[in-house]
């Protein structure tokens, strides 16, 4: 590949078109020309409306690493971004075995696998001194609205709503109580998303930019506002502070309307699907990576605008045979 040419690897990027641009237009503001793939499981994805579609493994093939890198190899890539929670270990695997060839914005494997663990990560985050939702101890007298959380999963599925022990009943008729977190349910609450950056190089917290979940469908926002909050930023920080994460860095908080208590609910150790919004507001996110994968580490505190409305259409893809 020319040296002004960078290429740059979703995996399961298949939704982020919009991240794709924004990550043409970062290349192009440093001299660059990006050449997006993105690796999936099928051709008919929106993506490629923006780059090429790569067929691949499986996250939890035993050669999907190997294949990644062959894939770098084969197509000059040298950046590799995960946009689903099962790429992101696999992300870390293939730029620890790459020798350096292949950058990859995401923490350790093994610190991403824990994140992933929601009793584990919520016990991980509590031990610091994290405010996380009250757990709900399941073998006492039940005090309800509980929420039960699927221990691995994601974008909301398997999430039970339990307003009495007859709900708790049908539940652990079907499912082990061990497959669960179980806390407190707020009613009236207020989810934000807090976008971050931590240098990969230095070690510093770049960017902490939250933002409301306005509007969610299927797990994923489809209408957010960036907000500036010192609350919200703070605890994000203390967050990346306390658990040593690298690279992109989505951190999920939620205020109880009732008492305007804000807690942690979940850490996702990768770029999230309304991240383009951070970036329409003044945050660099693609830049920083590009600049990473350079040697080039990113300024801290970078100005953002508040207020900033982001709203997520579907755009039609007519496949070709």
């Amino acid at each position: 590949m020319a040296d002004n040419t960078i290429g740059i690897l979703f995996l399961g990027g298949a939704k982020r078109v919009s991240m794709a641009r924004h990550f043409k237009a970062a290349a192009r503001a440093r001299g660059l020309e990006a050449r997006i793939y993105s690796y999936e499981m099928t051709a008919d994805v929106p993506i490629a409306l923006e780059g090429e579609v790569i067929i691949g493994r499986r996250w939890r093939d035993t050669d999907v690493v190997a294949h990644i890198i062959g894939v770098c190899r084969s197509r000059g890539i040298s950046v590799v971004i995960p946009f689903v929670d099962g790429a992101v270990a696999v992300a870390s695997e293939v730029a620890a075995a790459a020798g350096g060839d292949i950058f990859s914005p995401v923490s350790a494997a093994g610190l991403a696998e824990l994140m992933f663990d929601k009793v584990r990560a919520n016990d991980a985050l509590a031990d610091s001194g994290i405010p996380v939702p009250p757990t709900v101890d399941i073998e006492a007298p039940l005090t309800c609205p509980v929420i039960a959380k699927p221990r691995h999963g994601s974008a909301s599925k398997g999430i039970v709503a339990i307003d009495s022990a007859d709900d708790l009943r049908r539940l652990l008729d079907t499912a082990d109580a061990d497959g669960y977190l179980f806390q407190q349910r707020f009613d009236r609450r207020r989810e934000i998303t807090v976008d971050c950056y931590v240098s990969m190089l230095t070690g510093a917290i770049v960017c902490a930019v939250p933002r409301l979940r306005d509007e969610v469908a299927g797990g994923e926002v489809v209408r957010t506002t960036v907000v500036h909050n010192s609350e919200y930023e703070t605890l994000a920080r203390r967050v990346l502070a306390g658990q040593g994460l690298r690279g992109a860095v989505t951190v999920q908080l939620i205020e109880d309307s009732d008492t305007g208590r804000v807690y942690v609910m979940e850490i996702n150790p990768r770029l999230g699907g309304g991240a383009v919004a951070s970036v329409a507001c003044g945050v660099d996110l693609p830049g920083f990576i590009i600049d990473e994968s350079r040697g080039i580490a990113p300024a801290d505190g970078p100005q953002w605008r508040d207020g900033v409305v982001c709203r997520y259409l579907d755009e039609c893809v007519f496949p070709t045979k």
